[in-house]
């Protein structure tokens, strides 16, 4: 767990508080995920304001929380190798997203779905303290973003939502930066309770989603998220295990000419290598499907010199 405790949130800050809400509730399950929230916040908080007495002295404290984590977990690859924290925080991001997405399209609503999908767009945010975010990725934090501002507003009306992609269209965050929700304070060891949670907001901007594209049907075991998020009135027990649809070997990798007769550029390696820590990654989750698929693409890269 992270040492000293965070002084109260500068609202200049506002933005970065929900990054680090997460961050305490993966503490003790995730913390590598938890972690790099508290990177992504320092980082983004040197950016909006390193100079006023009291964002130096939260940055201060921020700073003393990293280094206590980084010193405890310093023996592990995805905090000392970004490649490896990048895998995790990423499959991590995308079980929260497709944890979400089964229920959306089954039509069950409740706090826990909605929280997933915002906490889903909060972990990719993070993914930016490793680069630029692929297109995948942005499409997918736009997409959790609305669903659940749409989900929420839904059920705050009383009306049943829709399933699914539905046009995009209705009500959404237009831009993380303007939440309105949640305390403007946040104190270290202190989650907030999940009835001021970020997508309980009063002034959720409307927004037109038209542009969103998300890939249709594509759903992980019902067994996701690892954990269930505390505090939604949902145990981990409702959400019984499902059989894996295991991708099948591709079987034009058996003919495939042998690796001596392609020429491989480093980039090539480094593409390879990253296709097999994800798979890494995924098998933390005991999600074999991920695992086999970014395997057969390291593999095929390999042999053929093609992705």
């Amino acid at each position: 767990m992270a040492a000293a405790a965070l002084p109260p949130l500068p609202p200049q800050f506002k933005s970065i508080q929900h990054h680090l809400r997460t961050a305490q509730e993966l503490d003790k399950r995730e913390p590598v995920v938890a972690y790099y929230c508290r990177l992504y916040a320092m980082q983004t908080g040197m950016k909006i304001d390193s100079k006023t007495p009291e964002c130096r002295k939260f940055l201060s404290k921020l700073m003393d929380q990293l280094e206590a984590m980084k010193k405890q977990f310093g023996d592990n690859e995805a905090i000392t190798q970004e490649i490896v924290g990048s895998a995790h925080v990423e499959n991590y991001a995308l079980k929260m997203f497709l944890y979400a997405d089964n229920e959306d399209r089954a039509g069950q609503f409740h706090k826990n779905m909605i929280k997933s999908f915002y906490t889903a767009s909060l972990l990719i945010d993070v993914l930016t303290v490793f680069g630029e975010l692929s297109e995948e990725n942005v499409q997918h934090r736009k997409y959790a973003r609305w669903k659940a501002a749409y989900i929420h507003n839904c059920l705050k009306n009383g009306e049943t939502p829709q399933p699914g992609p539905i046009g995009m269209e209705g009500e959404g965050f237009a831009d993380a930066e303007r939440e309105e929700a949640g305390s403007s304070s946040l104190h270290s060891g202190t989650t907030q309770p999940s009835s001021s949670s970020t997508y309980e907001a009063n002034n959720i901007p409307t927004s037109n989603y038209t542009g969103i594209h998300i890939p249709p049907g594509a759903h992980a075991p019902a067994n996701t998220p690892a954990e269930v998020p505390h505090n939604t009135g949902v145990t981990s027990n409702t959400i019984q295990p499902a059989p894996q649809n295991i991708p099948l070997v591709d079987p034009s990798l058996y003919s495939a000419q042998s690796p001596g007769e392609v020429r491989l550029t480093p980039e090539d390696f480094a593409r390879a290598q990253k296709y097999c820590k994800y798979a890494g990654s995924a098998l933390q989750y005991e999600d074999v499907s991920t695992a086999v698929q970014n395997l057969q693409k390291a593999l095929k890269l390999l042999i053929t010199g093609r992705e």
